[in-house]
């Protein structure tokens, strides 16, 4: 069968397929996508149809390295497949369409849609209209034109979902171009963002991700400065939601009502992701970051104190322009304080438009990698320590999907822990599903997952697991996938290597 005939051999309707890059921002924007050209009648192309679509959308990032040059390469890819099958289409939003504009058609002619972030909610009128009009069509708005979240949705997870409570950032890190391609930070009403998670949680859903470029500064938009805190609370209060998440909170924003709120509340999960980015205090004033050493320093102690058993992670560029020795020093110094779980490291490389591009002192590549390759070995070490103090611990985890790439030949599953470190278990001989829960010993820990190689010891069934059940049921003949209506709403996990606020925060 031929890639033509393959891909529009699903029921004689139009298949898609979304391609996403970058931060969870995307992700949950990409199930948006997913979710608008459903109800216009698309279905999802099958697994592996790697562009053998009817309609191919790149969801882009502009802080990722090289991404201008990776889009362009798979444009290519796609463009002598395009040249055989008539009617093909292909489309490019996200943040590279937003600052690239008309750029990508002028280099790859093929494209038929460019769109921006403010706009998603287009995607299928413009597909239609190039489509009718036959030339490309590149519209990009200056600002939100509908909250994402009040789009149609399809959630890659049946049992754990992401929920946006605001777009856009008003931060000016010098190394970021986020602001400037997502807007000012704009609010959803905690109404709004309540009544999306009790639709998840009536649809199946156990665990939600609260999401935001600068997640805890919620408020800022409605003039509460509180509002962040009341609005983990306010989730505690919802019968059948297990697990609150949040990523990505900003030093500067971090208050003392959120640390008590996570305290508190026994849903909200003992994990904090916390970006650091430089324990130089110099670097951080080079990088308009606002907060300092000691103020980091003083956030950590105080959630360690109200909740001893917290993993906390991070976000850290290393060789940003001008960091000296003696800078990197003091992130390794402050890497060995803190003694993170986990952390995201990320060598410096210049981003077109942001004001680090243009400043003095840019780092030799050799030397980056040399100061790149010392923090991973420091972080590995204590990834591995704080690992094995987990070991004899009893563990609940919510059982995950995809997670474990070795789980088949080694006959374990896996989960999350509260924490949100990785279990991989001894599978029971009770069957259990995604979004179910058990109760493991740990007996040995590896720098980035933990094992249980003893009986469960207990097996709990689950709505989440129900869910997960209906789906894969009701969907063995055809795509997977969870559709939630407009206006109602809908939205991650499993995707613990990416973080928050395109990994920059």
């Amino acid at each position: 069968m031929s890639s033509i005939d393959r891909s529009q051999s699903v029921g004689g309707t139009r298949t898609y397929e979304v391609r996403t890059y970058g931060c969870q921002m995307n992700v949950h924007d990409s199930e948006r996508l997913s979710g608008l050209l459903e109800d216009a009648g698309y279905v999802r192309a099958p697994e592996g149809a790697d562009g053998d679509a009817d309609v191919v959308v790149f969801n882009t990032c502009a802080v990722r390295e090289n991404a201008d040059n990776k889009l362009y390469g798979n444009l290519g890819h796609l463009a002598p497949r395009k040249a055989r099958r008539p009617g093909m289409q292909i489309a490019v939003g996200g943040c590279l369409a937003q600052k690239d504009r008309d750029t990508i058609v002028k280099r790859a002619p093929w494209v038929d849609v460019v769109f921006g972030t403010h706009n998603i909610g287009k995607l299928p009128v413009l597909l239609e209209r190039a489509r009718v009009q036959e030339e490309a069509q590149v519209e990009i708005a200056e600002s939100l034109e509908a909250f994402p979240s009040t789009l149609p949705t399809r959630r890659e997870s049946a049992y754990a979902a992401w929920v946006s409570i605001s777009v856009g950032c008003n931060n000016t890190c010098t190394f970021c171009i986020v602001p400037a391609l997502r807007g000012k930070e704009k609010d959803r009403r905690t109404g709004d963002i309540l009544a999306e998670i009790e639709a998840l949680v009536a649809e199946g859903v156990s665990e939600i991700t609260l999401l935001g470029q600068n997640v805890n500064a919620y408020g800022s938009d409605i003039g509460d400065r509180e509002a962040f805190s009341k609005l983990l609370r306010a989730c505690g209060r919802i019968e059948g939601l297990e697990r609150v998440r949040f990523t990505s909170p900003h030093p500067r924003d971090f208050t003392d009502d959120v640390i008590a709120a996570m305290a508190e509340t026994p849903n909200v999960m003992p994990q904090l992701h916390m970006p650091l980015q430089s324990g130089s205090d110099t670097v951080l004033k080079a990088m308009r970051r606002s907060y300092r050493q000691e103020r980091y320093f003083g956030i950590i102690e105080k959630v360690r104190a109200a909740i001893p058993h917290a993993a906390i992670s991070t976000d850290i560029i290393v060789g940003f322009p001008g960091e000296t020795e003696e800078d990197f020093e003091q992130t390794l110094h402050v890497v060995r304080e803190a003694r993170f779980a986990q952390a995201f490291t990320f060598q410096y490389s210049k981003r077109p438009g942001t004001p680090a591009a243009e400043m003095d002192g840019q780092i030799p590549k050799k030397v980056v990698q040399e100061r790149y390759e010392r923090l991973v070995a420091l972080q590995e070490e204590i990834s591995w320590e704080e690992n094995k103090k987990q070991v004899g611990r009893t563990l609940e985890l919510m059982v995950a999907e995809g997670e474990g790439r070795k789980d088949g030949a080694t006959h374990r599953l896996s989960g999350r822990a509260p924490d949100s470190r990785l279990v991989h278990f001894t599978k029971p001989e009770q069957e259990v599903r995604p979004g179910d829960v058990v109760t493991v010993g740990i007996t040995y820990a590896a720098p980035h997952h933990l094992l249980a190689e003893g009986p469960t010891l207990e097996v709990r069934r689950t709505r989440a697991g129900d869910a997960w059940e209906k789906r894969h049921t009701a969907g063995a003949a055809g795509p997977a996938g969870v559709m939630l209506g407009l206006p109602k709403v809908g939205v991650p996990e499993p995707l613990p290597a990416a973080t928050g606020g395109c990994a920059i925060d």
